[in-house]
């Protein structure tokens, strides 16, 4: 669908550095990474509003490295609507189509079709001036898939939002993805966003794709320290690996890992805390991991509890519910047993 070969574009302070991605049509990646990581040029690139120094870029097989903007049918929304002040509402999705040689009455359709989906039908004669930004933002969205775009770019569109309308809008861009089926690139900073949309994500720092995959694996599996610490691991450790029969031991600072990863030497060790089990007794089980130590602080994060547990000397997190977290009757100094399974212990 779209294909992206070894782009490099260097803008002094923000750049990309041989970037190469394939993404399959119908897919909705998220891109996430730090401030700085290049991901707004990444897309302005795509879109065509800058050229890259070296690389090429290909969508259904034709080379659009240097096409302009409009004949690449690619829609673009940003994070801060960018509406024209003196269009209304209707004006300013038909707009999209301004080179085009679409007849009336399918356009007509179309602004119909898009404004009854993102419920902005009642809104057509009004200015952007007097509209909330949820509804803003609904009208760039409609103007930028009018043109029946071929791939969608979306630069932190829910980002300038209050929480419920972000919510509410996130919903509707899934709805959207799911009828319309358009390829969709959208770069966020949410986590749950990532989940909630994507069936793929980009982890870019310093203007590089530091890892690729579905969002599962990412978060589960990241391949190096910056991602995870990026995606807020948790539990990460600098440990030495041997490789035994089917596992592989990895020790920590005199604590002993049971881990599925097949890998020897130094390597850093991660575990989820929302993938360990606390108790207060040991419990009989097929997770290989399961050790005893003392909590040494509580952070309540609303509906889960955070603790966290010295385990000889090694720093623990677990996640675990509230109601759990009462039902143990747990507080600073009690002793705990963690429990994880050798599957869960990833190495890198």
């Amino acid at each position: 669908m779209i294909k992206i070969e070894n782009v490099s574009k260097d803008m002094g302070e923000f750049y990309l550095k041989n970037i190469s991605l394939d993404i399959e049509k119908g897919e909705y990646l998220m891109i996430l990474g730090p401030t700085g990581a290049g991901k707004t040029i990444l897309l302005e690139t795509i879109a065509g509003i800058y050229t890259p120094d070296n690389g090429s870029i290909y969508l259904n097989g034709r080379d659009i490295t240097r096409l302009p903007p409009r004949r690449r049918n690619i829609g673009m929304v940003y994070q801060d609507f960018t509406l024209f002040p003196h269009l209304n509402v209707e004006k300013n999705i038909r707009f999209g189509l301004t080179y085009s040689t679409i007849p009336e009455k399918e356009t007509g359709e179309r602004v119909a079709m898009l404004t009854d989906l993102l419920d902005i039908s009642h809104l057509l004669h009004r200015y952007p001036g007097t509209l909330s930004g949820g509804e803003q933002q609904r009208v760039a969205i409609a103007r930028a898939l009018i043109i029946q775009p071929e791939v969608l770019l979306l630069d932190e569109p829910l980002s300038a939002l209050d929480s419920e309308t972000r919510g509410k809008l996130r919903d509707e861009l899934r709805k959207i993805h799911s009828l319309t089926r358009t390829t969709v690139i959208h770069v966020t900073h949410s986590f749950n966003e990532a989940f909630l949309l994507g069936n793929k994500m980009a982890i870019m720092n310093k203007g590089e794709i530091i890892q690729f995959g579905e969002p599962g694996e990412v978060f589960r599996k990241p391949n190096s320290k910056f991602t995870a610490d990026f995606l807020g691991v948790g539990n990460l450790f600098r440990g030495t690996a041997t490789l035994g029969k089917g596992l592989c031991s990895i020790a920590v600072n005199g604590l002993t890992f049971l881990s599925a990863s097949q890998i020897s030497g130094q390597v850093y060790v991660s575990v989820r805390p929302e993938d360990i089990l606390v108790s207060v007794k040991p419990i009989e089980s097929s997770a290989r991991n399961s050790f005893q130590g003392a909590i040494t602080d509580i952070s309540d994060l609303g509906a889960v509890v955070r603790i966290s547990v010295d385990i000889q000397g090694v720093p623990f997190i677990a996640a675990l519910t509230r109601r759990s977290f009462f039902d143990m009757d747990l507080e600073i100094n009690k002793q705990v047993f963690l429990t994880f399974k050798a599957i869960d212990v990833h190495a890198f």
